[in-house]
């Protein structure tokens, strides 16, 4: 049994290295919704393979699929009285671009103060290599063992919505089988503020496509005996809220588990007052659903969301026209224990009940993705809550992320896991963006918080 102690002296010992390691694979371009890099996706692949045999998994691969390939690995020496976890993290990134926008080339690895700057130096290799190199050191202090039975999956299509995924993991549901999945694609609230997201939002995406006359219409001769398409939609999308912010739709908030008096404590103490609000948005003003506070609302509630609108004339200029059709696209994030198939009936009674009889009307599914949600007294999350304590010295703050990661609902429909989100980006670290960092002694804390994490998990 690896000692902890001595994993942490290791770890300290190693710091550099772990460096060093993490810039050789952000050197790599992964960027999977690239066609042309192909080679440097399965290079990536072939680097985290590579670290993982070098570790004594056994049955490490690079498993082909539809598209980019999944690693897998596994190291079941704890044996059946030990807890087995699955590893989820992605070594994909997004497009570097714009390019003109970067101080330094996105892949040229290049450290300035305490960060490292590189495309997916946070977004999620950071957060890859921390617990790989949390793994390194228990198993290089410890004679070759680990106090977990643990095992890898890593994708290369996160960045594209996971479209392979469930797919591979329904070919290979036996070979999957664990405890729980741990999460590395996370992060927490700041350097010095410790935190576990225990809570993703779902998403159900649609469009609604309206048509009135068959074609486009002089205005000043049609208008006023032909009901504009345009119209209608503006006046169906206003009537989906009320004007507290509450949705209307029939049934959408039926199943919506409420939040608990701790919850909302946790919540209160996240550093994000209507200050903070206001200024990462620019708004004039904050808005939303009555009773909620923004973080409440951004993170813990559902919502309704117009993405986008499309109708009639809109180059420069005047046209007097009045539209054939209309289209608007609009999202919806959810959370537990809400369905995106009954949040659709609940929209296809909407349209049928305010739809007027002059236009027609589609309804079209883009995307839907359930929410997910940790219970807080879980074995695992107590073991990750005393972890970040220990490695950074402050109670951890239980948060929620209004986001959504497909692969988390994936893993829960496929293979019956929960997903333990542990992760350790910042806020600043300028995910997707030009610029993206991981702030360096907040990865080694990480490296360490994981060490301690599949300790803890050994002991119990």
């Amino acid at each position: 049994m690896p000692n902890l102690e001595a994993a942490l002296k290791y770890a300290g010992e190693h710091r550099e290295k772990f460096r060093d390691d993490l810039i050789e694979l952000v050197r790599i371009p992964s960027v999977s919704t690239d066609p042309g890099r192909a080679a440097e996706m399965k290079q990536a692949a072939e680097w985290c393979a590579a670290q993982l045999r070098g570790l004594g998994f056994r049955n490490a691969a690079v498993l082909p699929t539809a598209r980019h390939p999944v690693v897998y690995a596994e190291h079941l020496a704890a044996g059946p009285g030990k807890p087995t976890i699955l590893f989820y993290d992605h070594y994909d990134v997004q497009p570097p671009e714009p390019l003109d926008e970067w101080e330094t080339p996105p892949f040229e690895p290049t450290v300035r103060g305490e960060n490292l700057y590189a495309r997916g130096a946070s977004d999620s290799k950071g957060q890859l290599v921390a617990h790989l190199k949390a793994v390194e050191a228990l198993v290089k202090s410890g004679g070759g063992n680990l106090p977990v039975n643990l095992k890898y999956m890593l994708e290369g299509e996160e960045e594209i919505g996971s479209p392979s995924l469930p797919d591979f993991m329904a070919r290979e549901r036996e070979r999957l089988k664990s405890d729980f999945c741990l999460n590395g694609d996370s992060g927490i609230l700041g350097a010095d503020r410790p935190g576990l997201c225990y809570a993703l939002r779902g998403l159900a995406y649609f469009e609604i496509r309206l048509s009135g006359p068959a074609r486009d219409l002089h205005s000043g001769l049609f208008g006023g005996a032909v009901h504009n398409p345009a119209e209608v939609l503006a006046n169906l999308l206003a009537g989906m809220k009320d004007a507290q912010g509450r949705v209307t739709l029939p049934g959408f908030y039926e199943d919506v588990r409420e939040l608990s008096a701790e919850e909302r404590a946790d919540l209160a103490r996240v550093p994000q007052d209507e200050a903070w609000w206001l200024a990462g948005t620019g708004a004039p003003a904050l808005w939303g659903e009555a009773g909620y506070t923004p973080t409440e609302r951004a993170t813990a509630r559902p919502t309704l969301e117009v993405n986008g609108l499309l109708s009639g004339f809109t180059g420069t200029g005047s046209k007097t026209v009045l539209p054939s059709r209309a289209m608007a696209k609009l999202s919806m994030r959810l959370v537990a224990d809400q369905d995106p198939a009954k949040v659709k009936v609940g929209l296809e009674r909407y349209l049928k009940e305010h739809a007027p009889p002059s236009v027609r009307w589609e309804l079209l599914t883009h995307a839907a993705a359930r929410p997910s949600i940790v219970e807080r007294d879980s074995r695992e999350a107590r073991a990750a809550g005393q972890a970040l304590e220990a490695a950074w010295g402050r109670k951890p703050i239980f948060f929620r992320q209004g986001g959504t990661i497909p692969a988390v609902a994936q893993i829960e429909e496929t293979l019956g896991l929960k997903s333990l989100l542990m992760g350790f980006g910042l806020p600043d670290d300028n995910l997707h963006a030009p610029n993206e960092k991981v702030h360096l002694p907040t990865f080694q804390r990480g490296v360490e918080a994981h060490v301690r994490f599949m300790s803890l998990c050994g002991k119990a």
